[in-house]
């Protein structure tokens, strides 16, 4: 009877499937059965915690592979994002979160590397030995720092949504990451919702779509420069009647002009809402 270990930690590092996903994975295994190997290390259960408990739950065969270049959690950390980045089905923040995830472990072991005495290196190519920063397919002194551009490539995504994907996960309430997970609200809108106290945040999701977007919407605004006075030199004391209605028509255009402009702010306000529902439906 084979043996397989469940590690919560590691069943919980990638995000769990939606219902809809669940249950379209268990009508596939149920009509097709397990055609995918699950993968291990040792008894543990590295890819597949899905696919074991639907098969489990049902009695369907399933076979297993063991991926012996492993060394470290870590390792196994780094195939399971490598894995994930690549799978089309990954949204873009989980995408972000995957590789910011990577740039810790990559920069951990570069750190490391560059610590590590040079005897000892000399002690493990005498004995044969391969360094546990070297595993996983990562040269460790000839792996490149993983600056932001790389990052943000890794993640297919833009420096600008890296940073806000960085933000929404150092200040976004877990109400408000669940959101954008879900795919309730954008990630330049959370990013944005992001910047309020805790409980705002979790009453502008309890508000739902329509609710983030005014939220993001009061915060884009907030963040605008304030209205300046209409630049118009005022009328002398002694001014007639007629320079003094001048002045007010003056003074009336300038603001009709800054009125303007800060209607065509909110157009593109409005516009990148727009986009950001039809994204979230």
């Amino acid at each position: 009877m084979m043996t397989i270990t469940i590690n919560d930690d590691l069943r919980a590092y990638i995000d769990p499937l939606t219902p809809d996903e669940y249950a379209a994975l268990e009508r596939s295994l149920l009509s097709e059965g397990c055609r995918d190997s699950l993968v291990l290390w040792g008894d543990l259960l590295v890819d597949g915690h899905n696919r074991y408990g639907i098969c489990q739950k049902h009695g369907i065969a399933f076979n297993t592979v063991q991926n012996t270049s492993f060394k470290s959690m870590d390792d196994v950390h780094l195939w399971m994002i490598d894995n994930h980045l690549g799978r089309r089905s990954v949204s873009d923040f989980q995408r972000g979160v995957l590789a910011l995830r990577k740039k810790e472990i990559v920069s951990a072991r570069l750190a490391q590397a560059k610590l590590k005495p040079a005897a000892t290196h000399e002690a493990d190519a005498a004995t044969g030995d391969e360094p546990a920063s070297a595993a996983a397919g990562v040269a460790v002194e000839s792996e490149p720092p993983w600056t932001r551009d790389v990052v943000a490539r890794a993640a297919r995504v833009s420096n600008a949504t890296l940073n806000q994907i960085e933000k929404i996960q150092k200040t976004a309430a877990p109400e408000l990451v669940g959101a954008v997970k879900s795919g309730v609200i954008s990630i330049n809108a959370a990013a944005a919702v992001a910047s309020l106290p805790s409980d705002k945040q979790v009453a502008a999701v309890a508000g739902g779509k329509k609710e983030l977007r005014e939220a993001a919407r009061q915060v884009r605004e907030a963040r605008q420069p304030a209205k300046p006075k209409p630049d118009v030199e005022a009328p002398p004391e002694d001014a007639t009647p007629d320079q003094l209605e001048i002045h007010r028509l003056t003074v009336l255009v300038a603001e009709l002009k800054d009125e303007r402009d800060q209607l065509k702010k909110k157009v593109q306000h409005l516009t990148i809402a727009l986009s950001e529902a039809r994204g979230g439906e």
